[in-house]
């Protein structure tokens, strides 16, 4: 016997489940904390041999970046019908199962990257925490800022990452099905963490060393975004199908695409970009404009952030790999 089945989403097949807001907010978030991690990281690593071994420049962002993922599992949560069943995750770990490395990975990335919040979070500042013991936990910790920064650096680079990975093993879905996915989520995410920092930053030469690595961020994405939808045109039909909504005039996802340009590249770079030309040791001349422009970028870049992944969960179910698909029992 032959199952041939045409339906490709929840209004032909309502007991198929579809992956709505709830998934793109999940994958942005753990992007967002994954690239947070790292130029936090970043930002605490490159110290002048002036300061303190011990001090950290960038206390704020370390701080959220636990509570942003974990907003991120909420959504994620919501979206599991029997969430009752999730423990099941972690009674077992499978090595091909991209689910199963983000459901370990990120509960490992949680409480480290908490405690790396803590060690950054200097004697002046130790009023933040509200608990005694929190800021006992805080002094414990203080020497080993660094060595947790590097730690939180590589798994802010894993959950980058595997923000990508989760859509790209889906084969059936020719638009996520790419190699090339998981390094534009890093890249975008990246980008997202920049952001945050320099939103954040209250210092000058902090808001203007992360605004000019955002910049060339933003440049890497133009060349990845072309590459990926360049690689989509050349391979099989599924795959050339699965991007035309992006660039078909009267389809509702081409809106989408002027987005993508627009919030993610165009206006984020063209605000900042004579930024580039100025040296460190000119930092303290910025004006508020300057600063506000800079900020300007760093939101437009979150809100691009965004939209590329609800462009992408929805746009990619659309096409399935195949016209038809055959089954045969």
């Amino acid at each position: 016997m032959e199952l041939t089945i045409y339906g490709t989403n929840a209004l032909t097949y309502p007991h198929l489940h579809i992956w709505d807001w709830k998934i793109a907010s999940y994958l942005f978030l753990g992007g967002l904390t994954g690239g947070a991690l790292v130029m936090s990281a970043i930002a605490n690593l490159r110290k002048k041999k002036t300061e303190p071994h011990d001090k950290a420049c960038c206390v704020k962002v370390p701080l959220i970046a636990p509570f942003i993922l974990l907003l991120g599992m909420f959504f994620i949560f919501l979206d599991v019908e029997r969430k009752l069943n999730s423990f099941w995750f972690y009674l077992t770990f499978q090595p091909l199962s991209p689910m199963s490395w983000g459901a370990w990975g990120v509960g490992a990335v949680i409480p480290i990257s908490f405690l790396y919040g803590l060690s950054t979070v200097p004697d002046e500042l130790k009023h933040w925490l509200v608990f005694d013991f929190l800021k006992k936990w805080s002094k414990k910790l203080n020497p080993y800022m660094r060595r947790l920064a590097v730690i939180n650096f590589i798994m802010g680079i894993f959950v980058g990452i595997y923000t990508g990975v989760l859509l790209s093993s889906f084969v059936a879905r020719p638009l996520w099905n790419s190699a090339l996915l998981p390094i534009l989520f890093l890249n975008s995410a990246l980008s997202t963490g920049a952001a945050l920092v320099i939103i954040m930053a209250r210092k000058n030469e902090v808001k203007l060393f992360f605004t000019k690595v955002d910049i060339w961020l933003i440049l890497s994405e133009i060349t990845l975004i072309a590459l990926f939808f360049y690689g989509h045109y050349t391979s099989s039909a599924s795959h050339r199908e699965s991007i035309m909504p992006f660039f078909t005039l009267s389809n509702e996802f081409f809106p989408y695409w002027i987005s993508i340009l627009l919030l993610s590249i165009i206006f984020p770079l063209v605000i900042v970009l004579e930024f580039l030309e100025v040296k460190g040791e000119h930092s303290e001349r910025l004006t508020g404009f300057e600063k506000f422009r800079m900020n300007l970028s760093a939101l437009l870049v979150l809100v691009g952030g965004f939209i590329i992944r609800m462009a992408l969960i929805y746009a990619g179910q659309l096409i399935k790999m195949t016209d038809k698909i055959a089954t045969k029992f």
